[in-house]
């Protein structure tokens, strides 16, 4: 088990073409469904030299056309709604990832956040081990107190 980005499928088809695998969303928690996304973000500047081609280059680059071939390319989601249905009906087996959407949250920036969860990555690793229970909760508590301690 792991818990990726959609980016995944790009990695496992170069790095793993023959491993067999399963995309589901996460299950629900105390508090009900939940996952995180990732996303990127195309800016242009306010004194820039050529803002109508900056716009232009942007308005190309989030193109449905667009990020359907960064899809192909790469093996990420669109970021764009307009390419939903092009994407899932294209990768079927992906469409957790954007299914997810929809209740999905960005990654925490509070400080001692990515602490959190690069200790909560290298405990996934003993899993078959693990009470997944006891790690979760664990994992629970380390984020509430990191989160508290911000507020």
């Amino acid at each position: 088990m792991t818990i990726e980005g959609n980016w995944i499928g790009g990695a496992m088809k170069t790095d793993y073409p023959h491993l067999k695998y399963k995309i589901v969303e996460l299950p629900a928690g105390p508090a009900g469904k939940g996952t995180m996304q990732f996303t990127n973000c195309w800016g242009i500047a306010a004194d820039s030299a050529n803002p109508e081609a900056a716009k232009k280059l942007v308005d190309r680059l989030t193109s449905t056309d667009q990020q359907m071939a960064f899809a192909d390319a790469f093996g990420v989601m669109p970021s764009v709604q307009s390419a939903a249905k092009q994407w899932k009906a294209k990768f079927p087996e992906q469409a957790a990832f954007l299914d997810s959407a929809d209740f999905a949250a960005g990654m925490p920036s509070a400080v001692g956040a990515t602490d959190v969860i690069a200790d909560f990555d290298a405990k996934l690793e003993a899993l078959q081990s693990t009470d997944p229970k006891t790690l979760l909760d664990a994992v629970q508590t380390s984020f509430q107190a990191t989160l508290s301690a911000k507020s």
